[in-house]
């Protein structure tokens, strides 16, 4: 009964994602999939960042933290240039000060 469920659910997952590399193909150099590819990656960030500033904006103990690794985040891309070392900082950031000095 189980895998009665999961299996579907397991194929309709990889052919989910292998999807994406079929269409890439198909399309080129399609001018829509290269603007898609500049604005997305700003667009889902801006979201995550109003996401998790909406959700620690009750207090000034969850808000606190939120804006200063957001800050923080910022300095070092702008220092670095390096996306995931600015990710990463900014998270090690985050949970420091939410953890240990809000």
């Amino acid at each position: 009964m189980v895998a009665a469920v999961l299996v579907p659910i397991a194929i309709v997952t990889v052919l989910i994602r292998a999807v994406p590399f079929g269409v890439r193909r198909s399309l080129g150099s399609s001018p829509l999939v290269d603007f898609l590819g500049v604005t997305m990656p700003v667009g889902v960030m801006t979201v995550l960042v109003i996401y998790t500033l909406a959700g620690s904006a009750g207090s000034v103990a969850g808000l606190a933290p939120a804006l200063i690794a957001g800050a923080g985040t910022v300095g070092v891309h702008l220092w670095l240039r390096r996306p995931a070392v600015s990710i990463l900082g900014g998270t090690v950031l985050y949970v420091i000060l939410a953890n240990w000095v809000f």
